[in-house]
């Protein structure tokens, strides 16, 4: 495969190449959220209050096993971003093979499980009776989509690891249209109800994962198998399970914590369950940047790691805090001054006491993004860095704060309880997190001795590079 599609950054400026990576990655997360947000806006706008309740109801327990699916897909993308980071192309390939063999087997038992499952767990997250069949009928195709979410997210995690965020924008801009356009046929046309969304993404996620093996296959030469690379191979296996099923777990125990607080809210009657559905698909879409610049970090922790640049490691991050930063004080802003407006997309003008929690939802969390930022650069650059397991004990974190807000004042502070539970997430996670990465830097120190001699060579031989072209300009001037 050409250069330009895939991307060293171990070289270069810091700044320059985490922008490069971010902004293709934040626009396909984007267009993620906007098909996702389309499911919201139509099945409210077309369906009612009680259809949008129905769908925003199921939001944490499809977080908890959509998210373990992710989390396994982005922890089998990291031994890929260390192997390409040190050029080892055999070693790079057995492991894309082993993902891949992996990966069927987890959409295989997680599908059959969770389906039989589904009903009884809503159930026991005491779902509202008038809300409960649509609830059923959304999260059941969800789930019965699981495959799909496999394959797409273990290929674009896979094309993200060797540097290319650009591709996966670009289907992921075909499944937006075709959602939307998936979402209007099937509700509005077919009359399908809630279930006629959640066909909607899964069909469309189906394409976008089958455009990028089609992409991978013609245009990836680097991952064309050669002898036994393709066979299963149970150390490989190991090495992906160690990082990916961590990875996975964190998503799920921390989303433990947001289905106490479903449950919790879900109690409060589904105004409020309505309410947070509109206030979480907001928060969500401003939310794209802090996870744009955590799998930034992964991908760009894992090469830096495979090629013995401790150093840079250290500037990406702060280059990317600065970055989250900046951006916490913008997105506050904006929501500060138009929450009432975006929450419109979902809701009536008529349905005053949505509105207000929308908005009271969305200050209390917009206020805390900054804290959000450095869970997210922390916590990938970790896991990059392959100590995944450290972000099990990151989740326990978030899920033990949810927990508390949903248990202690949720009953006592209603629906204003409710919107604390992120920021508390969110600070728990990071007093844990900032000491864990000082922790791994120094182990990753002790680890590779010979790391500051990598270093020494690249600054000369960039110096070297840097004084040639200065005396070609000196030449040049004088010519």
């Amino acid at each position: 495969m050409s250069g330009k599609a895939m991307k060293d950054m171990t070289k270069g400026s810091p700044m320059k190449l985490i922008l490069g990576f971010l902004i293709p990655m934040l626009f396909g997360l984007l267009f993620q959220q906007f098909y996702s947000m389309m499911d919201t806006i139509i099945v409210g706008k077309y369906l009612g209050v009680r259809a949008l309740a129905s769908v925003g109801s199921t939001g944490s327990i499809n977080f908890m096993i959509i998210g373990f699916c992710m989390g396994i897909c982005s922890g089998f993308s990291i031994p890929v971003a260390q192997k390409f980071g040190e050029k080892n192309e055999r070693a790079l390939r057995r492991y894309v093979a082993n993902s891949g063999y992996l990966a069927v087997g987890f959409a295989v038992v997680m599908t059959a499980a969770v389906c039989v499952l589904c009903r009884d767990i809503l159930r026991l997250m005491r779902t509202p009776e008038d809300i409960i069949d649509g609830a059923y009928a959304y999260i059941f195709v969800i789930f019965l989509g699981i495959p799909v979410t496999y394959l797409y997210n273990m290929l674009s995690g896979i094309i993200r690891s060797m540097g290319d965020s650009t591709t996966p924008l670009y289907f992921l801009l075909i499944s937006s249209v075709m959602n939307v356009a998936l979402d209007l046929f099937t509700i509005v046309v077919l009359k399908m109800g809630v279930a006629g969304a959640a066909w909607a993404t899964v069909i469309s996620q189906g394409v976008s994962g089958v455009l990028c093996l089609l992409y991978m296959k013609k245009k990836f030469t680097i991952l064309k198998m050669e002898g036994d690379e393709w066979k299963p191979d149970l150390n490989s296996m190991k090495i992906l399970c160690g990082m990916g099923i961590p990875m996975g777990l964190q998503y799920s125990i921390t989303a433990i914590g947001s289905v106490v607080i479903q449950t919790a809210v879900n109690t409060l009657g589904s105004v409020a369950v309505a309410s947070v559905t509109a206030g979480s698909k907001v928060s969500m879409f401003f939310c794209c940047p802090f996870d744009a610049m955590g799998a930034t970090m992964a991908t760009y922790g894992g090469q830096n790691l495979g090629a013995r640049r401790l150093d840079r490691i250290g500037r990406g991050m702060k280059d990317c805090i600065l970055l989250g930063a900046a951006y916490s004080v913008l997105a506050f802003t904006v929501l500060y001054l138009f929450s009432d407006t975006i929450a419109l997309l979902f809701v009536d003008r008529g349905e005053t006491e949505i509105l207000a929690n929308g908005r009271r939802f969305l200050l209390t969390n917009s206020a805390m993004y900054f804290p959000l930022a450095l869970v997210n650069i922390i916590r990938f650059m970790i896991q990059g860095l392959g100590y995944s397991k450290l972000a099990i004990v990151a989740g326990v974190s978030e899920m033990a704060a949810r927990s508390f807000v949903g248990f202690c004042l949720v009953p006592v502070f209603g629906f204003a309880g409710a919107c604390l539970s992120n920021p508390a997430a969110w600070i728990a996670a990071d007093l844990f997190l900032i000491p864990a990465y000082f922790h791994v830097m120094q182990q990753l120190q002790k680890k590779m001795p010979g790391a500051d001699a990598v270093r020494e060579e690249a600054e000369e031989e960039a110096a070297a590079k840097n004084g040639k072209r200065k005396g070609r300009k000196a030449l040049h001037a004088l010519g």
